[in-house]
């Protein structure tokens, strides 16, 4: 990458405000923010020679007072490593006219000449002399395994510069050694803005009959009090989604995502070739927490009866290689009764799975009321805690679900 020294270069990134806090004691925190690649035409990164040198010199400066506290990488669900940094400014420096904070640095791989740009505007409002506290700002990069430097400043428009240096060390245990993160060793992104962005095709294996995969998916929030669906509930979700997805062997997908609390069907995929993550998306997004059909309030038990008959319909309606139920917890007044399901466990020859994303295990650890019918099913059940959780379950599911459909075509062949 070749960085061009432009005294005059200029970069247009969305401007993030820091709001007004006259008055206001303590801290003004801002939301964690993405930065934004910066590159530049032809792999050319134009920056100015001020910014080239500070980063150059490796010098830690405080013209502009503050405080870098850089945080260690953390693996997400999503199975890429995050890490972010908080920066601290007492609110009094940045007291009279308004103002702008420039925020440029780059992420360096463990040998590797090519590093990652990244710049970030912050307007500052007019403040006068006598505002207390500090204002608050964050910043995050997404990492593969590896080591890498990271050189940081930051510059206001009279020219004072905070800069900081540190290294930072992304790295799976002994122990998960062999999981596959969605970031290769070395790369550095942004954060992703889109959950349900489009999946890339994938090869499919021609050299067998496709197998064919139903998932039942609850969209809910871990907090069943809570009035909004947060990325944190769905990313796992989203991630397990997307790697049944990109099993070759896998050739055919339904998917019927819905809410218990709503009692409602949001999105049904039928025997697709792919799923539709951008339409997922748009139908998850559309989820109204705490909102039920009137019709529906007066009746006893109807959160259990709209289980049931939901179970009921899909694992009678086709004959899947398998069938994945997933979600949080679903604690219900009670279980869907056994002799609703009991009919249709004979003919149920394929497996049945239940990926229980559960983020306090200690606080629910009773068997839910999926947890309770997959059981019935003679199935099992895998709970999700922690990122590492649902990469090794995914996988193990799948290694069932291809030895499963394996048996029962031997058998087949053998009568």
């Amino acid at each position: 990458m070749r960085i061009i020294v432009d005294p005059e270069a200029v970069v247009h990134t969305e401007s993030i405000r820091i709001w007004r806090c006259l008055g206001l004691a303590g801290m003004l925190a801002l939301p964690a923010m993405p930065q934004t690649p910066l590159v530049g035409t032809n792999g050319a990164v134009r920056i100015n020679n001020s910014d080239v040198a500070v980063l150059e010199t490796h010098e830690a400066r405080k013209d502009l007072p503050c405080t870098v506290t850089p945080a260690k990488p953390e693996l997400g669900f999503d199975l890429r490593f995050h890490t972010h940094y908080d920066v601290s400014i007492p609110l009094n420096d940045l007291a009279g006219s308004e103002n702008q904070l420039t925020i440029l640095f780059r992420v360096t791989p463990a040998g590797a000449d090519e590093p990652s740009f990244f710049i970030q505007r912050i307007h500052v409002p007019m403040m006068n002399e006598e505002t207390k506290g500090d204002a608050t700002l964050s910043g995050m990069v997404e990492l593969g395994e590896g080591n890498y430097h990271v050189d940081w400043l930051m510059r206001d428009r009279a020219e004072r510069v905070c800069s900081s240096f540190w290294d930072s060390e992304a790295a799976l245990p002994a122990k998960d050694k062999q999981m596959e993160l969605t970031l290769p060793p070395g790369m550095v992104e942004g954060p992703q803005v889109e959950q349900f962005a489009e999946e890339p095709p994938v090869p499919r294996d021609d050299g067998s009959q496709p197998l064919k995969i139903k998932v039942l998916v609850n969209f809910a929030p871990q907090n069943a009090d809570s009035a909004a669906l947060r990325p944190l509930d769905t990313q796992a979700l989203v991630t397990m989604l997307r790697q049944i997805s990109r099993e070759p062997r896998f050739g055919k997908f339904s998917l019927i995502a819905y809410n218990v609390q709503q009692q409602k069907v949001l999105y049904r995929q039928s025997e697709a070739d792919r799923i539709d993550f951008p339409a997922l998306g748009e139908a998850v997004q559309n989820i109204k927490l705490g909102t039920v059909d009137a019709q529906k309030l007066g009746q006893k038990h109807s959160e259990v009866e709209f289980l049931s008959n939901l179970i009921q319909t899909e694992i009678s309606g086709d004959h899947p290689d398998a069938l994945i139920f997933a979600g949080p917890k679903i604690m219900l007044d009670d279980s869907v009764p056994d002799d609703q399901l009991k009919p249709f466990a004979a003919a149920v020859d394929f497996p049945v799975f239940y990926v229980n994303y559960n983020l306090n295990p200690q606080a629910m650890p009773w068997r839910d009321s999926i947890g309770h019918a997959v059981k019935l099913f003679k199935g099992t059940e895998y709970t999700i805690t922690k990122p590492r959780d649902l990469w090794f379950s995914v996988t193990e599911m799948v290694s069932r679900i291809v030895k499963s459909r394996h048996g029962r075509s031997t058998a087949s062949g053998l009568q």
